[in-house]
């Protein structure tokens, strides 16, 4: 998708409103956990800059490593829950391709079906 598309797109997200008793826990969630890694990597390229110590410690660093497997967890979740949205609107394959930027409807319908998987190994604690 093209990056004008996006911002498109992103706009139009944007403008929706939630709905009543929306859940947006995995998105806040995500939010948080990315915006906690944008701190730290914040306060690391301040403290390199000024030349100051100290500044994050490694157990923060190590801290902030330690979110990213959440996040991809929440990721997939979010991308599959609109997957079955895009598939519920009637949405092809191939549509879901073009948006997710890859080439193919196999790619897509291939995408998620590993994500399921994986969401699956999670549930069952094989991840």
């Amino acid at each position: 998708m093209p990056r004008d598309a996006r911002q498109q797109a992103r706009d139009r997200l944007s403008a929706l409103a939630p709905a009543p008793g929306d859940d947006t826990t995995a998105a806040r969630r995500l939010e948080q956990n990315a915006s906690l890694v944008g701190r730290l990597l914040a306060a690391a390229g301040e403290q390199s800059v000024q030349g100051q110590e100290p500044g994050p410690v490694p157990d923060d660093v190590g801290a902030a490593l330690g979110l990213f497997e959440d996040m991809r967890e929440q990721l997939d979740r979010l991308e599959t829950q609109v997957v079955i949205e895009a598939r519920r609107r009637a949405m092809d394959w191939r549509q879901i391709a073009r948006h997710q930027g890859l080439n193919s409807s196999q790619a897509a319908s291939q995408r998620y079906q590993r994500l399921m998987t994986r969401l699956e190994e999670i549930r069952q604690g094989v991840r």
